[in-house]
C-alpha cells in the first residue's frame, strides 16, 4: 500500500501516479489483442478452438463450443433451495429497476404540423459475456442478462470460459439459464469477444457485446467498436472510498479488501480521506483483517501494486480527485454523505453511508454491477435496460406541413449547393 498526505513536498506528482493511464490502454495488451481478433476474423472456429487450448488448457472440437440442454438440465439440479432463493431475490429487484430505466417510444408535433418522434426496440442478438477463471461471476449472469430479458431481446447468448475439462461451473450455467439466455459457449477471453463480434461457422455474429471481464475481455470490446456495438468499458474492478472522521474503518477496510480479491491483478483500490486518524485506522484494519482471508495471496499482490491511502485537505479536495480518478464504484463515507455525493460526477456507482458496502451493488440492490471501470466513467456510465434497445427516429409530414417546411428546405439547399436535395421537396408541394 502507499500513503500519500497533502503535506508532502512532492503530493502532486504523486498523485499523477495515482492516476497514470490504466490497462485499457496498455500497448502490450493491445497488440496481443489485435493478434487475437485477427486470427478469430480470418479463421474462425479454428482459431478460437487453438485460442481456448492455449489460454484456458481445454482441448474442445467445434460441435462441443455450444452447451448442451442436458448439461443444462444437470445444472438445475444441482442448484439447491438457498441458490435458487437467492437468484429469485437478486432478479426481482435487477427487474424491477431495468423496468423502471426502459426507454419508451414518444411523439410529438413539430412547428410545421408534422408528427416526429422515436421508437425504441430491442436489439434481435445480443452477446453477453460472463467472467469465469478464479472466480466465477456468477451474479454477472443476473446482472446483465436480465436487462436483455426485460428489454425483450430475441436472441441472447453467452460466453463464458471453461475449465482444461470443458466444463462450466453450474451455477453460472443455472444462473445463465434462469436469466434468459438462449444459447450458452464454453469460451472465453478475447477469442470469445471476437467471436461474437465476427461470427463464425458455429456462433452467428451478434449486434452488441456486454459484460465485464479482464484487460484483454475490455481491450477487444475497445477495438472492435464499429464492428460491433458494446455497453461500455467494464474491465478488472475498483473502488474509491470518500471518508472523513464519521468514516468506520473497520467497514472501509473491509470493502477494500472485497474488491482486492477478484485475481486478475489489475484491481485497483484507494482511500480518500480527510482524517489522519481515520487512514491510520484503515490501514490497520486492513493488516487485521487480511491474513483471515481465503483468497488472502491475491489480494496481497494488489495491496503492494495498486492500492492507495491518501490524505486530503478538504473534502472538496477529495471529491475534485474522485472525480479526475472516476471509480467504477464510490463509496462515500462522510458526514451529509448525500450531499457531498451531487458534486461527484464521474463514478460508475454510489454509495452512500456506512451501511451501503459495495456488495450489495455487485449482488441484490436492484442497478446491474457492470460498470466502467479505469477511469472510463468520465465517458461511460453503468450499464441500463435502454442499452438492449435500438432507438429510431420517426418522421411523417402531410402536404400541407411539407408545405410549411419548403422556404426553409430550399434554402438549406441553396447555401449547400445541392440542388436535388432542395427538388427533392419542392416537387411534391
Amino acid at each position: 500500500m502507499r500513503v500519500i498526505r497533502h503535506t508532502d513536498k512532492n503530493f502532486a506528482a504523486q498523485l499523477a501516479q495515482v492516476t497514470a493511464a490504466s490497462s485499457l490502454f496498455d500497448p502490450a495488451i493491445e497488440q496481443q489483442t489485435r493478434a487475437i481478433l485477427e486470427a478469430v476474423a480470418a479463421r474462425g472456429d479454428a482459431a478460437v478452438l487453438e485460442l481456448t487450448e492455449r489460454f484456458d488448457g481445454a482441448k474442445l472440437s467445434a460441435a462441443q463450443l455450444a452447451v448442451t440442454t442436458e448439461e443444462l438440465l444437470a445444472a438445475s439440479l444441482k442448484a439447491d433451495d438457498s441458490l435458487r432463493a437467492a437468484v429469485a431475490e437478486a432478479q426481482a429487484n435487477i427487474a424491477a429497476f431495468a423496468k423502471n430505466s426502459l426507454r419508451k417510444d414518444w411523439w410529438t408535433v413539430n412547428s410545421h404540423g408534422a408528427v416526429v418522434g422515436e421508437k425504441f426496440d430491442a436489439f434481435q442478438r445480443v452477446g453477453i459475456y460472463i467472467p469465469g477463471g478464479t472466480a466465477p461471476l456468477v451474479s454477472t449472469a443476473l446482472m446483465t442478462l436480465t436487462l436483455a430479458k426485460v428489454a425483450g431481446c430475441k436472441d441472447i447468448v453467452v460466453c463464458t470460459p471453461c475449465g482444461k475439462d470443458g466444463s462450466i461451473n453450474p451455477v453460472i450455467l443455472f444462473s445463465a439459464r434462469a436469466a434468459g439466455a438462449t444459447e450458452i459457449y464454453r469460451i472465453g477471453g478475447a477469442q470469445a469477444v471476437a467471436a461474437m463480434a465476427y461470427g463464425t461457422k458455429t456462433i452467428r455474429r451478434v449486434q452488441k457485446i456486454f459484460g465485464p471481464g479482464n484487460a484483454y475481455v475490455s481491450m477487444a470490446k475497445r477495438l472492435l467498436v464499429g464492428r460491433v456495438a458494446i455497453d461500455l468499458l467494464a474491465g478488472p474492478s475498483d473502488v474509491l472510498i470518500l471518508a472523513d472522521d464519521t468514516a468506520n474503518p473497520k467497514f472501509a477496510a473491509a470493502d477494500m479488501l472485497a474488491q482486492a480479491e477478484h485475481g486478475s491483478g489489475h484491481e485497483r483500490v484507494w482511500l480518500v480521506t480527510t482524517s489522519a486518524k481515520v487512514l491510520k485506522a484503515v490501514e490497520k484494519e486492513i493488516a487485521k483483517q487480511l491474513p483471515k482471508l481465503a483468497r488472502r495471496a491475491i489480494i496481497q499482490r494488489v495491496l503492494d501494486r495498486n492500492v492507495w491511502l491518501i490524505q486530503v485537505k478538504t473534502l472538496a479536495d477529495g471529491v475534485a480527485l474522485t472525480n479526475q480518478i472516476a471509480p467504477e464504484h464510490c463509496e462515500v463515507l462522510t458526514r451529509a454523505a448525500g450531499k457531498i455525493s451531487r458534486d461527484i460526477v464521474t463514478a460508475g456507482a454510489i454509495f452512500l453511508g456506512n451501511y451501503s458496502p459495495t456488495v450489495l451493488g455487485d449482488y441484490v440492490a436492484g442497478p446491474s454491477h457492470v460498470l466502467p471501470t479505469d477511469g472510463a466513467g468520465a465517458s461511460f456510465a453503468g450499464l441500463t435496460v435502454d442499452q438492449f434497445q435500438r432507438r429510431t427516429s420517426v418522421v411523417e409530414y402531410n402536404r400541407a406541413s411539407l408545405k410549411k417546411a419548403l422556404p426553409a428546405v430550399k434554402k438549406f439547399a441553396e447555401m449547400e449547393g445541392l440542388d436535388a436535395h432542395g427538388q427533392s421537396a419542392a416537387l411534391r408541394k
